[in-house]
Formats: structure tokens, sequence, C-alpha cells
């Protein structure tokens, strides 16, 4: 099985991973605010952040670029119209990350990932 180049690892390939922050990325901007676990939550850090700054370009190609990342268009048109547009003056740091404590099931430590 190939190994991703950095960072933690997440799902059983490197396709699984990169649906699952896909999908943690959509979650965020369409709610705004998502519940996971703390390593998870590091690692979606960059890749949300990422995302946000490239809606803030707010060109056709940057649309693009994002709509590759995470394929849902309604996520992809909120992320443009809403979100990226308050964060024009923000050179960087859209996401917060709020240790909740551990999971009462197998004792994972939780956070809380939100919009800044």
């Amino acid at each position: 099985m190939p190994r991703p180049k950095r960072g933690k690892r997440l799902g059983g390939s490197p396709s699984h991973q990169r649906k699952i922050l896909s999908n943690l990325t959509a979650d965020l901007i369409l709610h705004e605010q998502i519940t996971t676990t703390h390593a998870k939550a590091k690692v979606l850090r960059p890749y949300a952040e990422k995302m946000i700054t490239r809606a803030r370009q707010g060109d056709l190609h940057a649309r693009r670029i994002v709509l590759k990342k995470i394929q849902n268009n309604d996520v992809v048109t909120k992320l443009f119209d809403d979100v990226a547009p308050r964060y024009e003056d923000r050179p960087g740091g859209y996401l917060r990350i709020v240790k909740l404590g551990p999971r009462r099931g197998d004792g994972a430590e939780m956070a809380k990932v939100e919009l800044v």
C-alpha cells in the first residue's frame, strides 16, 4: 500500500485519506463548525485553509481547482459567495481548533473545528 509523502495517516489508502479530508472540509464549510478527533482536526487545518485561500481569489480557475478537491457544488458556492469574502483582509488562520476531551466510547481525544 503506498504511503503519503508527509503528514499523519488517516485512511487505508491515499485516495481514502483524500476523501476523508474532502468530506471533513465540505462539512466544515457547510456547518461552519464540526466535532472530530484531534488527529483529524490537525490534518484538516492546512487542507481547509488552502481551500479558503484559493477561494479568496474568486476567479474561475480557483473555483475549478477547489471543485476538483471538494466535489460538492453547493459547498463550493457557499465557500466562494459567503465564506471567502469574510476573510478578504485576513492573511491566514481561518480555523480554530478547541480540544473537548476524550470520547466516551474509545477515549479518543476530541476537538471542535470552527471558522474564526
